[in-house]
């Protein structure tokens, strides 16, 4: 997790991850955004920013959810609620998948708190139920991907649930691709997925409720993204009145990953922008 040489006057960076990765998703982001810092250093005009990366539910760090109710969406994003709350000014909220739909639960609880939004092909799935003929046809891909993986973790098949997660995320061969160290922490984390899942077609959040969020949020797909993410990113600036879209060239939906390089810059170049922007 990387930190500012100022915590006191560093803007914090709250970046969330995807379901079954964990905080070191984003080292490369806190390395581009010390490197924004220190050339920021001489120039007490431009904001510095410190990163956070709080993990989730199902991360070792964290332990499994207790069970003692339902799990929902506002139950992972308590963790960042609390972290807003914390702080003494706004903060910039990041979220990859599923750390993109903590991340509009958390920026719905606290709007007053948040400055920017970007956000990486968020799975809010919820919003596909609202979405007609198209979005029927893509949830019903996401409500197939979530029994699959739920049948292998009921199975006792961790391994197998892991490896069909990954491949429809990732693209076949994504799984074979792994090292055997990642494909056993993905094999600990799988039985959190049915969670994760339920979590996000369930949010009772209504789509008009995005229209509250008039905070400048930048929304980024791969252009290989997947049916039911890139439905979701293409509609998100239609519900949120401060939003835009971008396409990462040649990028899927782990993008954030495997072209780290572009989606970072692009994250902070859209957070510099937002600090620099007149208050509405």
């Amino acid at each position: 997790m990387m930190a500012s040489n100022d915590e006191h006057t560093a803007a914090p960076v709250i970046a969330l991850h995807c379901s079954g990765s964990g905080a070191n998703q984003w080292r490369q982001l806190g390395e581009t955004l010390d490197a924004r810092n220190a050339l920021n250093a001489l120039n007490t005009d431009h904001a510095r920013y410190t990163l956070m990366a709080p993990e989730h539910y199902g991360c070792d760090s964290v332990g499994p959810w207790s069970g003692e109710r339902a799990f929902t969406l506002a139950d992972e994003a308590a963790r960042t609620v609390e972290i807003i709350d914390r702080q003494r000014g706004k903060v910039h909220l990041v979220g990859h998948s599923y750390g993109g739909g903590v991340a509009l639960r958390a920026a719905l609880e606290r709007p007053h708190g948040v400055a920017s939004i970007t956000l990486y092909e968020p799975s809010a799935f919820h919003l596909l139920k609202g979405m007609g003929a198209r979005g029927a046809t893509e949830f019903a891909e996401i409500l197939a991907i979530a029994a699959r993986t739920a049948e292998g973790v009921v199975a006792g098949d961790l391994r197998g649930a892991a490896r069909s997660f990954v491949d429809y995320w990732g693209g076949h061969g994504a799984w074979s691709a792994l090292r055997p160290s990642v494909q056993a922490m993905l094999t600990r984390w799988v039985p959190k997925a049915p969670l994760d899942f339920r979590a996000l077609i369930h949010e009772p959040t209504p789509a008009s409720a995005y229209a509250r969020l008039r905070i400048p949020t930048l929304v980024m797909r791969g252009e290989h993204a997947p049916a039911p993410t890139r439905l979701i990113a293409e509609s998100l600036p239609d519900l949120m009145p401060a939003a835009k879209l971008i396409v990462v060239p040649d990028a899927g939906h782990m993008g954030p990953l495997t072209h780290a390089c572009a989606v970072n810059a692009a994250i902070a170049d859209h957070i510099a922008s937002a600090t620099c922007a007149p208050l509405a």
